[in-house]
């Protein structure tokens, strides 16, 4: 009887340690990501003060390269440049060979659909979106229209002008992540006297 209480609170005992590892190992994850967005926005902030990228942290391969709200201030993510998972893991990227952020021609930025790309799901047509670069004033853009396709069926006319792409994994509930749809956001350029 003694053996068989002995194995049971070993047994009881590792589930708790191993409990206990989980729960902390899931503390850490949020704690990264709370120290992480704190991290962005002071290297946003001193970036446009230097008027030059300034990494987060000192072996970062990205930099902030712009701020990306929505016109009721609910969504405020600082963009990182490039598109690479690594880069994504902290926020929506600016991908490579699309016009700078808030220029003149096509702006192209990615997401992940579970993190900082979730409220796209939720935007309707004319909602405006507010991009801010490193260097030149807010641009406002109105969004006009959504898209699912492959993920070997994209591109981007890089000549057009005045447009705003944003891009994600779809769909947005998915279990597992990845696949080969995208969900695609396009927006166009308006000027800032007429949002409303």
């Amino acid at each position: 009887m003694k053996k068989r209480f002995l194995v049971l609170y070993i047994v009881s005992l590792g589930c708790c340690v191993a409990g206990l590892l989980l729960l902390s190992l899931g503390g850490w994850i949020r704690i990264k990501a709370v120290v992480a967005g704190y991290l962005l926005s002071r290297s946003w902030e001193m970036s446009l003060e230097s008027g030059r990228p300034v990494k987060p942290w000192p072996w970062a391969d990205t930099w902030p390269v712009g701020r990306l709200r929505t016109a009721d201030g609910k969504i405020d993510l600082v963009i990182l440049e490039g598109d690479s998972g690594e880069v994504l893991a902290f926020g929506p990227g600016h991908v490579s060979g699309s016009d700078r952020v808030a220029g003149s021609g096509h702006c192209v930025l990615a997401g992940h659909r579970d993190t900082s790309f979730s409220f796209l799901q939720h935007l309707k047509k004319n909602d405006v979106l507010l991009l801010r670069g490193l260097n030149g004033p807010v641009k406002y853009y109105s969004v006009q229209s959504f898209l699912v396709k492959r993920s070997n069926e994209l591109y981007f006319d890089s000549e057009a002008d005045n447009r705003l792409t944003l891009i994600t994994c779809y769909p947005f509930s998915a279990v597992v992540p990845g696949g080969n749809l995208r969900y695609l956001v396009f927006a166009e350029g308006i000027p800032s006297g007429a949002v409303l």
